[in-house]
């Protein structure tokens, strides 16, 4: 009982026909990390979940990880790469494509799994309490396990270029940045998540346009193509994506060809920051209720 006090709960000892009577009584803008980090272990079970199920009952089992940006790098040398010639800053091509792709694939899979959060554990919502953030933040880490393991291949294809190709990326404080990245990475996901997982609760089929609108939405970002080869009229339209920043930087910390400016970096803090509070203030809003529409 002292335990449900202390996690921001009210405990209602009066009335006959009950022992307890919880209901939340946080405010709507609340993180409440000690119980966060009281329900780690939790926590962690479920990013072991999360790593195991995906390659459970699968021939190639942990592979996939490997595969998935190996077979997307491919595709995108030959079409984009060879058939379009689209430039790639001077830098070998898979090298390029793996170095966006892996980015692109954290923050969408964050994205994309934090706002089915609700549709898809609405059968443990239900059923016991816990903090519901717990559940966005394990597909946060279990997805940066698997950008873990796709970043050691592109060290790998890195090293085959140095030795092979006699290509070296600049190594130096830039590489500090790479963590800021991922975090920027994150933080941008796990918000457009939240937002979009309130939003769902009610209408299923924003999860529908969000999968169709995010494979769009890759090509308004710095995956395929550098932001120097944007046409000048539209480069403004691009540098309003929070993400092509992000993914600019990124590249150029680990090759050292990419544009960053702290203007740049600086409006996408500003952006995720902002739409963290509108995705925390809809998620502790819809999360006390939306059990009875899902």
């Amino acid at each position: 009982m002292a335990e449900l006090e202390k996690t921001g709960l009210e405990i209602d000892r009066g009335g006959d026909d009950w022992d307890l009577i919880i209901e939340s009584n946080r405010p709507i803008f609340f993180i409440d990390f000690k119980s966060l980090w009281h329900y780690r272990d939790l926590l962690f079970l479920l990013v072991k979940r999360d790593i195991t199920s995906f390659y459970k009952q699968t021939i190639l089992g942990p592979l996939w990880f490997f595969l998935q940006p190996l077979i997307t790098t491919l595709t995108f040398t030959v079409i984009f790469g060879n058939l379009a010639a689209l430039s790639t800053d001077g830098l070998p091509q898979p090298l390029f494509y793996m170095t966006g792709i892996i980015a692109w694939n954290y923050f969408n899979d964050c994205l994309v799994g934090t706002g089915n959060v609700f549709r898809n554990n609405a059968g443990i919502f239900g059923k016991v309490y816990f903090p519901r953030l717990v559940m966005p933040l394990a597909l946060v880490f279990s997805n940066l396990v698997k950008f873990g393991v796709q970043l050691l291949l592109l060290v790998i294809l890195l090293l085959v270029y140095a030795f092979g190709f006699n290509f070296t990326a600049p190594i130096g404080l830039q590489l500090l940045l790479i963590p800021f990245f991922i975090f920027l990475m994150a933080l941008l996901g796990l918000a457009g998540g939240m937002i979009v997982s309130s939003m769902t609760t009610k209408y299923r089929d924003l999860s529908f346009l969000v999968g169709f609108g995010m494979s769009l939405f890759m090509y308004a970002t710095p995956v395929i193509y550098p932001m120097s080869t944007a046409p000048e009229k539209y480069r403004w339209i691009l540098e309003l994506n929070p993400l092509a920043s992000i993914i600019e930087g990124f590249r150029w910390a680990i090759l050292g060809t990419g544009e960053f400016t702290f203007s740049g970096i600086a409006y996408t803090v500003m952006v995720a920051f902002v739409l963290f509070v509108v995705g925390l203030l809809a998620f502790n809003k819809v999360e006390k209720n939306f059990i009875d529409t899902v």
